[in-house]
C-alpha cells in the first residue's frame, strides 16, 4: 500500500465529520448536507423532499428531530480533539417546535454551549431560508 492510498487520519472532529457524514446511512436517508463547520459550530441543510412530509407539504416533526440529532452530533465533534475511541451518542434532547416548514429546505445551526470531558451541551436552531424559526433544541451529546 502506498502512502497516497492510505486512509486519511482526521486532524480533529471537524475533519472527522466531513468524512463521516457522506458515509452515514441515516444522514444519507435524511439527505443532510454540511454547509459549514468550525470549532463548536456548524450549519447543515436539509433539502425538502416529499418523502420527509407528514401531511401535504409539511416537513414531518420526526425528520426535524432527526436533523437536530445530526446537528448536535456535528456540533459536538466540530473542532474537538479525536478521542481514543471514536464513539458518540446523544444522551438527551429537549425540543420545541415553533412553526411548520412547508415545501422548503430547512437549516440547522448548532452552537456548542459547553464542552466537557465527555459530555457536550449544544443549542440547535432550525430555520427556513428566509430566517423563520421552525424549531429549537438543547441537546447533550457524549463523545468518546
Amino acid at each position: 500500500m502506498s502512502i497516497d492510498s492510505a486512509p486519511k487520519t482526521p486532524a480533529d472532529g471537524s475533519e472527522l465529520m466531513e468524512m463521516f457524514l457522506p458515509q452515514s446511512p441515516f444522514v444519507q436517508v435524511l439527505g443532510v448536507e454540511l454547509d459549514e463547520i468550525r470549532d463548536g459550530w456548524c450549519r447543515l441543510r436539509l433539502p425538502f423532499r416529499p418523502e420527509l412530509t407528514t401531511v401535504g407539504e409539511m416537513v414531518h416533526g420526526a425528520a426535524i428531530a432527526g436533523f437536530i440529532d445530526v446537528a448536535a452530533m456535528v456540533t459536538s465533534w466540530a473542532g474537538a480533539p479525536i478521542p481514543e475511541k471514536l464513539r458518540g451518542v446523544t444522551t438527551s434532547m429537549a425540543l420545541e417546535f415553533i412553526e411548520s416548514a412547508n415545501a422548503e429546505d430547512i437549516f440547522a445551526e448548532g452552537t456548542l454551549l459547553r464542552r466537557g470531558r465527555t459530555l457536550n451541551n449544544v443549542d440547535v436552531e432550525i430555520t427556513t431560508a428566509d430566517g423563520r424559526l421552525v424549531a429549537k433544541a438543547i441537546a447533550t451529546y457524549k463523545v468518546g
